[in-house]
């Protein structure tokens, strides 16, 4: 009874885990570009009380053992990058991946870190930069004097200046692209920092090489569904209530062995 008592402890603090994540599945609802995670469980170690194939008499073997699990555990959590719905912003300098890829960024530190937010804005130097300001890579500077700002499909950036006619080419946007995903570090901001487990990244022309292309004016919102996050705190609390249930149980038993002498 003691055992129960421990093995339903650990799935209580499972769920609590289980339930952090969805709240912050649901937090996030709204946050351009994010992608949900998804908790992993595995079963804790097993105490062997008989082991399976062991001699029971000369020539008779058990055909199963007898093990008792000892709870649960959380495995992983994993980031499912499954596509965003579309937004449609009609702001020049939005900017969303159709696809595989992610958009490559400079942090105050000197080191790159990768987004799937393509909500870009212009600083005062006129560079293409995100929410906190740091720059896209490669850079991208537009002029003063643009007048109207093309993002093409590959990425191609061109202007229209004031007096001229024909627009011109300033730069392109590249993305890159993982071998691992699901192994790249959350920073928070939107970004990811590339791990041992991601690999290394793959620079890529959009729509190339397996890249997803590049769509204007259109923000990637988040993956979360908020029906499924829902069905998942149900089952939460669920499991929680029962977990929590099985140790009020084994706290009875317990009570009830220590009644049987008055």
């Amino acid at each position: 009874m003691i055992r129960a008592l421990y093995t339903a402890a650990t799935g209580m603090a499972a769920q609590q885990t289980n339930l952090d994540i969805t709240a912050n599945n649901l937090a996030n609802v709204n946050t351009s570009g994010f992608k949900k995670t998804r908790a992993d469980f595995q079963d804790l170690l097993y105490q062997t009380i008989r082991s399976a194939g062991s001699s029971q008499a000369q020539g008779v073997q058990v055909p199963t053992g007898i093990q008792v699990g000892l709870g649960t555990r959380m495995a992983a959590t994993q980031k499912i990058f499954t596509q965003g719905d579309y937004k449609q912003t009609d702001n020049d300098l939005d900017v969303m991946i159709e696809g595989d890829g992610f958009f490559q960024v400079m942090q105050p530190s000197g080191e790159t870190a990768y987004t799937r937010d393509g909500s870009f804005k212009k600083d005062s130097d006129g560079k293409l930069v995100t929410s906190d300001g740091y720059a896209v890579q490669p850079e991208i500077t537009i002029p003063s004097e643009a007048d109207d700002i093309t993002i093409g499909e590959d990425g191609t950036v061109t202007v229209t200046v004031s007096g001229q006619t024909a627009p011109q080419q300033i730069g392109q946007i590249q993305i890159v692209k993982f071998l691992n995903p699901a192994g790249l570090n959350s920073l928070g901001k939107n970004l990811y920092a590339a791990t041992d487990a991601s690999g290394e990244p793959a620079t890529a022309t959009p729509g190339q090489d397996g890249a997803g292309t590049l769509s204007q004016g259109m923000v990637e919102m988040s993956n979360v569904s908020v029906v499924d996050e829902m069905v998942n705190m149900i089952e939460a609390q669920r499991a929680y209530e029962v977990n929590s249930k099985s140790i009020q149980t084994s706290d009875d038993m317990l009570s009830i062995a220590n009644n049987l002498k008055r």
